[in-house]
Parts: C-alpha cells; structure tokens; sequence
C-alpha cells in the first residue's frame, strides 16, 4: 500500500516553488522518505479563505473500475485533473489513457511498477521506472513531455538530473491510503485547500475516488475551480523546468 507524507511549502507575495536545494521550506521536520532542502527559509503564505485555483492529482493508476468512476465524475462535473500512472498498469488499459488525454486531464509517471523509490537507482534501473514507462506512454500517445512524481517524493541528484520532465510533488495530501473513510479525506481536503495548491490522492480506491468527487462540489461552492497542474503553473506564470520539483503555485 502506497505511503506518502506531505512537505507544505508556502509563499508570501509570490509564487513558491520548491526544487530540492535552495528554496522556501515550511514544512517543520524532514520527513523519513525525503531529503532535506540545502536551504530552509521559514515563510508564511497569504491567501483567501476560499477561491482560487488547485490541481487535484491522482498517483497509481489506471485502474478498470476506479479510474472509469472518477473520469465519469469528473467529467460530469467539467474539472480536468492531472494522472501521474504507473506503466505496468497501463499495459491493460490504454483506452482509459487515451480518454484522459481527450478528456483534457495532464499524464504524467509515476515509475513502471512503484518501485519503493527512484532515489539511489543504477541509469539503468531508473531507466526501466521512468524511461520505459515514457516509451510507453509515448506509443500510446505520440509525445514524450510527460512529467515525473517520484514514489513517497523521494529525490536526489540523480532523480533531477534523469527525471527527462518536471517533477511535481504535492501541498495537501489527506493520505487515502492510509484510511480509505471517503468522508475523513474529503474533510481533511475541503479544510486544508487553498488558492495554489497540489491536492494528491489515488484513484485505485473507491473511497478514494467518491472522496474527491465529494470534495470537488464543495470546493466548488466555496469558489475554487480545478486545472491541471501545467495550466496552475502556467496560470503563475511558471515556466516548469527538467529536474525541477514543485510542489504548489502559491499567489
């Protein structure tokens, strides 16, 4: 089962994007599964209570009956979120990749079978995680600018210098894979969402997908509207660049 903990970086009057090594932290102690800053500057974030703009994230999938149920709900609702997938999955359901893509939801890795974590990794192996799953995605989808999330957010040098994309991380994470109760999760992101934030979630648990379906209507009545995480940062004016990780578009 997927474990994953969340590192809330913040900005104040500006957009804060984090690459390991050198820009704003406020995420208190270093988790076990990441690797601390070079820099740690302490920032307070500044934004309305509610409105704004988030980028609802999905690791670990396609799954058939899960996925298919969260597309249909998202489509229902007009949101658009972005799918970091994992290649062995894909074998199986490249129609559900290719309705992502039609749909207007972003794609992005998420390794070829979860390793436990690209950090440490030989250029092969990495490359049968990450390089074999782009190939992949690329023959279904006829382009390769796919970006990268590592498993547990997990980098270091080697991670940023071969990542071949973006890497995006994560600001809220309600950690649905650890309680599966769809009403804690969708609570824990209704509370914790603000204007610039990365939601992550997995969409190969049921409760998990009713969760964000759950949230994603009263976000909406609160004035958030949902893009992709390349249309957050675009919207930011942020150029993403190779090896550089983010984790939220603050105002």
């Amino acid at each position: 089962m997927v474990k994953k903990r969340s590192i809330l970086a913040g900005g104040a009057a500006a957009l804060v994007l984090l690459a390991w090594g050198g820009y704003a932290w406020s995420g208190g102690a270093v988790p076990a599964d990441g690797t601390a800053p070079e820099v740690e500057v302490e920032v307070t974030p500044t934004a309305p209570p509610s409105g704004g703009l988030l980028a609802l994230t999905f690791d670990d999938g396609p799954r058939r009956s899960t996925t298919t149920a969260l597309l249909d709900g998202l489509a229902q609702r007009g949101v658009k979120a972005t799918f970091f997938l994992v290649g062995q999955r894909v074998e199986n359901n490249q129609d559900l990749v290719e309705r992502m893509e039609a749909e207007g939801h972003q794609i992005g890795i998420h390794t070829y079978d979860h390793v436990s974590a690209l950090t440490g990794l030989s250029n092969a192996d990495f490359d049968a995680q990450v390089g074999r799953t782009r190939r992949l995605l690329t023959s279904i989808l006829g382009r390769s600018d796919f970006a990268l999330r590592p498993p547990y957010g997990a980098i270091d040098p080697a991670v940023r210098a071969n990542a071949g994309g973006p890497i995006i991380l994560w600001s809220v994470d309600p950690e649905d894979w650890a309680t599966e109760d769809a009403a804690a999760v969708a609570d824990h992101l209704v509370s914790h969402a603000r204007d610039g934030d990365i939601l992550l979630l997995h969409d190969i648990f049921p409760s998990s997908v009713e969760a964000a379906l759950q949230a994603v209507d009263a976000l909406h009545a609160r004035g958030f509207y949902f893009v992709t995480v390349s249309e957050l940062l675009a919207e930011r004016h942020i150029t993403p660049e190779n090896g550089v990780s983010y984790r939220c578009a603050y105002p």
